[in-house]
């Protein structure tokens, strides 16, 4: 007994020991992994000679590309905690990048983002380097910004240009338990971006000095000033009690000049304790401006790159022959299958080229309007 399947060949009922096949029309259900490999083999040169001229052509331009140096240093920031949580707290809520008992501006993400600052930058684009491409006719150092060809409109725009390409040649990492900084500067001259990289930590330092020694200054400042203040008040107080006793010598029978004296001693006595404060707190802020000059320690300075970062050929080479496989093994499979429709006359092959046949015509008569309206306008 057969019967018949929309799509398949005549189906014939099997017996009890034989087992239930079905034959689909193109497709050999029996042997599908012999009929993929007859498809490949019979296009193994496309896929070969893809895969050949890509990778080819990947590794040439691979050699055509600058190669490119990555230079890396490593430093932590010295930060003074001023935490009144438990030692054991703090250090997991570090573990977890929450700088707890820390000033935000002494954090290691912060000097993080202060690499990537405009102003500094503007000032590493604006020093000298020694210039790797010196010959006889150039001078032996050269603005960064020089040296990485930036152009504008004018120097501003310049400027502007070279900080954006400089931030993408900057990488910067933390590592939240250990407060270690990686700054990592890439260039086209191994010494280049060694230099590059040690500069910026240099400026980094400079900035972050002068900003919490300004702070730290300013505080000074105005503690000193108060002192100075609260010192000419006491004086006062004092020569008006001096003067007091001076004019009356006989004050503890008057009620009156009793009264005046008991004031005049306790101005006198809150004026020392203001001085006194104050005094202490001008020491303390003596002390504080030599204990905010921030110091980075360098655990590794950035030394020049003896191999290239960029670019990785064999990394390419893998990559070329991996999507040059994908794409000619699916050319292959793709002509198989329009050569088994074509031989097999399918319908759906028929609609296929007529749909093509009409997108090539309306497009052969769109074009040339597009091209007379583009005239016309």
């Amino acid at each position: 007994m057969s019967t018949t399947i929309p799509g398949a060949g005549p189906v014939r009922a099997p017996t009890q020991d034989e087992p239930i096949t079905l034959r689909v029309a193109g497709f050999n259900n029996e042997a599908p992994v012999l009929e993929l490999l007859n498809v490949l083999l019979r296009r193994w040169q496309l896929v070969a000679g893809v895969q050949l001229v890509a990778t080819a052509l990947v590794v040439i331009v691979s050699f055509i590309i600058p190669a490119t140096y990555t230079a890396t240093t490593v430093f932590v920031p010295e930060a003074r905690t001023q935490s009144r949580l438990p030692s054991n707290l703090a250090t997991l809520a570090g573990q977890f990048g929450l700088p707890l008992g820390a000033e935000p501006s002494q954090s290691p993400r912060f000097y993080a983002d202060v690499v990537r600052s405009r102003e500094l930058l503007e000032r590493l684009l604006t020093s000298e380097f020694p210039d790797p491409r010196t010959d006889a006719g150039t001078p032996a150092s050269a603005p960064l910004l020089r040296i990485l060809r930036v152009r504008g409109r004018d120097y501003a725009d310049s400027l502007h240009r070279g900080v954006k390409k400089l931030n993408n040649l900057i990488a910067v990492s933390v590592d939240n338990q250990t407060s270690i900084i990686r700054l990592s500067v890439d260039a086209r001259s191994p010494e280049l971006a060694a230099a590059a990289a040690n500069r910026l930590v240099q400026y980094l330092n400079e900035f972050n000095a002068k900003t919490r020694q300004s702070q730290a200054r300013e505080r000074r400042n105005f503690v000193e000033e108060r002192v100075s203040a609260a010192g000419e008040e006491l004086r006062q107080g004092e020569e008006a009690v001096k003067t007091f006793y001076e004019r009356n010598h006989f004050w503890q029978q008057a009620p009156e000049l009793v009264f005046e004296e008991g004031r005049l001693r306790r101005q006198v006595t809150v004026s020392q304790q203001v001085y006194l404060t104050l005094r202490q707190e001008y020491e303390s802020a003596r002390i504080e401006e030599v204990n905010d000059t921030p110091v980075f320690t360098i655990i590794d300075p950035a030394v020049p790159p003896q191999e290239r970062s960029q670019p990785e050929r064999s990394l390419w080479a893998v990559l070329a022959l991996a999507l040059s496989t994908m794409i000619s093994v699916s050319w292959a499979f793709g002509a198989g299958y329009l050569e088994r429709a074509r031989r097999d006359a399918e319908p759906e092959y028929r609609e296929f080229l007529g749909l093509l046949g009409r997108a090539r015509r309306e497009l052969a008569r769109a074009v040339p309007r597009l091209f007379r309206s583009r005239r016309v306008s």
